[in-house]
């Protein structure tokens, strides 16, 4: 992939929410690669329709096409949101949407630009029994006991698939590094809305953007829509307090975590994340070195620490709030993985 034209993709979200000023890539190709490769084909057609770029026929009609099928993709999803929404809400439960197209219709021109590929659904512990029997009810299958119980004491989620799709049901908010955010205190600040007619809660903004910064770093930043959520939540809060965030932030175990995204967040797509905000969060320095090494545009671009697990690992390790935790958790993974690659198929 052409290191200048995936670039352009940064251009394009650096400068929104204004039109990109630059001159249109000399290789569009490596732009409609970049912008599939990071879940924003849709929003990257819109962007470069208003900016007026004439891309090449074959760059057009590649753009156009995945922008199509992630739209496909995305309302498939959103049928089964709308679904799981309506089954849940007869036995009495409205859950928090977390990230998918719930925060895409909130941030987004359009909210099937943005890439989505299954349903995540946040509930309190005391309703994960009946929101199971509720999604089962749709024709989805749970884990079987072993796995349920197993996600249940060291994961964040059930999960629940089908021909309809995935739906992940969370009981916390974030398990990674080694460590657990709970979801009690996030859930009693959540914010009831209404999606399509359904009642909906949502995270208080604050809240919202400490969670997706720590999901995006969890996952070590390799999706650039992550990053863009975040530019796109801050610009759409204009009453956001951002003491109130920092003090979230600090409130969970994972504030470095929080910073290496809306560091990331402020560095290569311009989000106005105030300095002093960054400043209260700030890992050590030499974790700021390692991080400005691990995500650095061209790293971030080609997704490298996706594609090369001892560097993935390497990277979970240093880049940890806390070593021990991470190292306990990387040992049990590994012995679990061991373990399966062991079990007869």
């Amino acid at each position: 992939m052409s290191g200048v034209g995936a670039r352009a993709l940064l251009d394009v979200l650096h400068s929104w929410p204004e039109a990109p000023r630059g001159a249109e890539p000399g290789d569009a190709e490596a732009l409609v690669l970049a912008a599939a490769r990071h879940g924003l084909a849709g929003f990257v057609q819109h962007a470069v329709g208003r900016a007026g770029w004439t891309l090449d026929e074959a760059a057009r009609t590649h753009l156009r096409r995945e922008a199509l099928a992630q739209a496909a993709r995305g309302m498939r999803v959103k049928a089964l949101l709308l679904r799981s929404l309506d089954a849940l809400v007869a036995v009495g439960v409205v859950p928090v949407l977390l990230k998918g197209y719930g925060l895409a219709t909130r941030l987004y021109p359009e909210p099937l630009q943005r890439a989505t590929t299954d349903v995540d659904l946040l509930v309190a512990d005391a309703k994960v029994a009946v929101a199971s029997e509720a999604l089962v009810g749709l024709g989805l299958k749970a884990l079987d006991e072993a796995a349920a119980a197993h996600a249940r004491e060291h994961e964040h989620h059930l999960t629940f698939t089908g021909a309809a799709g995935m739906v992940e049901l969370h009981f916390r908010a974030l398990v990674g590094y080694g460590q657990a955010l709970e979801a009690e205190a996030l859930l009693a600040r959540a914010e009831e809305r209404v999606l399509e007619g359904r009642r909906v809660r949502y995270l208080r903004a604050e809240d919202e953007l400490v969670y997706l910064a720590l999901h995006a770093s969890n996952h070590l930043l390799q999706r650039l829509a992550w990053l863009f959520d975040l530019k796109l939540l801050v610009l759409a809060s204009p009453g956001l307090d951002w003491g109130r965030v920092v003090e979230v932030a600090r409130g969970t175990a994972f504030s470095h975590l929080a910073w290496y995204a809306l560091e990331a967040a402020r560095r290569l797509l311009g989000a106005p994340v105030p300095e002093e905000v960054l400043a209260a969060l700030a890992p050590p320095l030499w974790q700021r070195l390692m991080a400005a090494r691990f995500f650095s545009a061209e790293r971030l671009l080609e997704t490298e620490l996706m594609l090369h697990k001892p560097v993935w690992v390497a990277a979970k390790l240093l880049l940890a709030p806390r070593l021990l935790p991470m190292a306990r958790y990387t040992v049990r993974r590994l012995r679990e993985d061991g373990l399966a690659a062991l079990r007869p198929r």
